[in-house]
């Protein structure tokens, strides 16, 4: 049992790295070939929890190279568009200019019933203030609305929207995070300053807190359990 343990740490451990070494972008997009990485990772790493008689270094192997080679599809394809639309693929137009393309459709094999659908997950009930729907190439559905129902700027109603700067984290489950409280400025004295003045004794009492850089402060107290 130990050795079982102590195997799928190991393999646990690798996962979490390569998958790190793949960059952000790949965690949350998954494209065709890191869609299959993924896949193939997912087989090779259970067989030796499944039979602990098969050395560990037959998977780590493998999964070093996969990860290896869609590091190196990575770099291809930064630099080669037509790399990138053979291997993933181009965006494709299914509503142009306010109409359905229905080759595209028939193309990607979107049904109007799916497409109706993406559009509604996007609060959108009406497909005549669609006037572009983009079927990207991890799968999401990007829509620009025609000029009439997309939404006023600032700019375009000629009022001025002073920036509140990036927010940050003080307080999260009663825990003050210093280093946060140190980047934004200020220091434990004026959070309890700030707690006192919004009725608060000790930060324990608070689950989550923010400050933004024009100092507008955000306070969830714990709720009693």
């Amino acid at each position: 049992m130990m050795i079982l343990m102590i195997r799928t740490l190991i393999l646990f451990v690798s996962l979490l790295l390569f998958f790190r070494l793949l960059g952000k972008r790949q965690l949350g997009e998954l494209e065709l070939s890191e869609l299959t990485v993924s896949m193939l990772i997912a087989d090779i790493s259970a067989i030796p929890l499944q039979d602990i008689g098969i050395p560990l270094i037959n998977a780590l192997v493998p999964m070093v190279m996969l990860f290896a080679l869609e590091l190196l599809l990575s770099v291809l394809t930064e630099s080669s568009v037509r790399l990138r639309g053979i291997l993933w693929g181009r965006p494709c137009f299914l509503i142009e200019q306010g109409r359905i393309n229905q080759r595209e459709m028939r193309r990607c094999h979107f049904t109007p019933d799916e497409l109706t659908q993406e559009l509604r997950r996007q609060s959108i009930v009406d497909l005549n203030t669609v006037e572009y729907a983009i079927l990207e190439t991890d799968g999401t559905l990007s829509v620009l609305l025609t000029p009439p129902n997309q939404s006023a700027t600032a700019a375009q109603l000629g009022v001025e929207s002073p920036s509140v700067g990036y927010t940050t984290t003080i307080i999260e489950q009663g825990r003050i995070l210093g280093d946060n409280l140190r980047k934004c400025g200020r220091d434990r004295r004026w959070l309890q300053r700030e707690l006192h003045r919004q009725g608060y004794g000790n930060p324990k009492e608070i689950y989550f807190m923010t400050v933004n850089a024009a100092g507008q402060v955000y306070i969830a107290p714990k709720e009693d359990t």
